[in-house]
């Protein structure tokens, strides 16, 4: 019998810088590992609140200024490309969201798409409001654009976008990006080396207290 496949639900948003920054690192794990992944965007402003969180430009000027420390830091240990106040940037990606999840109801591998949505923001400087722009960028993605962009507004769609957001708040996620490997929360992508060694050491779950 074949052992089973490591699993790993990935909340993100297309707006979250630190989405991005882990993005490459976390492909090549899942790579690696033979990952199956289950890709979540949630409503990160929504996530924030219920969370107790802040959108950047309302945080204390304190850590507005070690963020951008953090970044440039960041920057150079990934060798990205990474702009520090991107043109498009907080731009709402709910369109581009759901134009993700009417791939992953279609069966189509995403990884790509979800890697281009994130880059587009902090690198590339792209609106992902556009509806032109998300259409190049799942084409570039092997997907079907034009397809996707039909479907956006399907209910069943805009209510998974919903129940996504309601089951991030409902699991006490406060940011992203979040990865969840047997139910072990995993916060930051500076965690995914936390990520691999759990799914290579094959130790239990640590979990949060239920009774919180």
């Amino acid at each position: 019998m074949s052992a089973k496949r490591p699993k790993i639900e990935y909340y993100f948003s297309f707006i979250s810088l630190w989405s991005y920054v882990g993005s490459v690192v976390f492909q090549d794990i899942v790579k690696r590992h033979d990952v199956e992944v289950e890709y979540k965007p949630i409503d990160l402003l929504a996530v924030f609140a219920a969370g107790g969180g802040k959108p950047v430009r309302e945080r204390p000027l304190p850590r507005q200024a070690y963020r951008l420390v953090e970044m440039q830091r960041w920057k150079a240990i990934r060798a990205i490309p990474l702009v520090t106040w991107p043109k498009y940037y907080p731009a709402d990606p709910s369109l581009g969201h759901r134009m993700l999840l009417a791939a992953i109801r279609d069966g189509s591998e995403v990884s790509a798409f979800v890697h281009a949505g994130l880059k587009a923001v902090w690198a590339d400087e792209l609106d992902i409001e556009d509806a032109d722009t998300l259409v190049r960028l799942a084409n570039q993605s092997g997907l079907d654009g034009a397809r996707l962009l039909a479907q956006e507004s399907d209910p069943v769609l805009k209510a998974r976008e919903s129940r996504l957001a309601r089951e991030a708040i409902d699991r006490r996620l406060f940011g992203a990006p979040f990865y969840f490997y047997r139910d072990e929360p995993f916060w930051g992508q500076d965690r995914l080396d936390q990520v691999e060694e759990a799914i290579v050491s094959g130790r239990p779950p640590i979990l949060a207290p239920a009774d919180l």
